[in-house]
């Protein structure tokens, strides 16, 4: 009975390691794919969360200043500083929104600003989204004028 115990030996058989060894390494794969594709994940967010924060800002700054003509896009890019040297760039418009019947230089109207952010993502697509936001204005002469003339109509 001593010999008996004796012979037996604490510990894993070889078999038993390369089971658990095998288990492991697909554990660890699967855990490393399911990463990545969350870190790609967090990459698109962040680039989208950083053109966000950008669009509200110049939004913002659209919306206080007043010499932006009606009609006429402006746009612009912003510093690599600022992006994350990602490539981001803006178009905006101020167009009248609500204009009473009879217009004319001197009226009350509600403009409308809308702004288009671009950038290109780690696959080079480009992605965009449109930022509107609404101000008070005053027509001056030659918006009135590029309303009756047509310009003023809604793409």
């Amino acid at each position: 009975m001593n010999s008996m115990r004796a012979r037996r030996q604490s510990g894993f058989t070889l078999l038993e390691v390369l089971v658990a060894t095998t288990i492991m390494g697909l554990a660890v794969v699967g855990l490393v794919s399911l990463l990545s594709g969350t870190l790609r994940n967090a990459a698109r967010l962040t680039d989208y969360d950083r053109a966000t924060i950008l669009a509200k800002r110049k939004m913002d700054e659209l919306l206080v200043e007043r010499l932006i003509p009606r009609f006429v896009p402006v746009q612009g890019v912003w510093n690599e500083q600022a992006t994350g040297s990602i490539p981001v760039a803006w178009k905006a418009m101020v167009r009248p929104f609500d204009v009473p019947p009879g217009f004319g230089p001197g009226t009350a109207v509600l403009d409308r600003v809308e702004l288009t952010v671009y950038w290109h993502d780690g696959a080079e697509r480009e992605r965009t989204f449109t930022l509107e936001g609404f101000r008070r204005g005053v027509l001056g002469p030659a918006d009135a004028d590029a309303m009756k003339a047509g310009a003023g109509a809604n793409p």
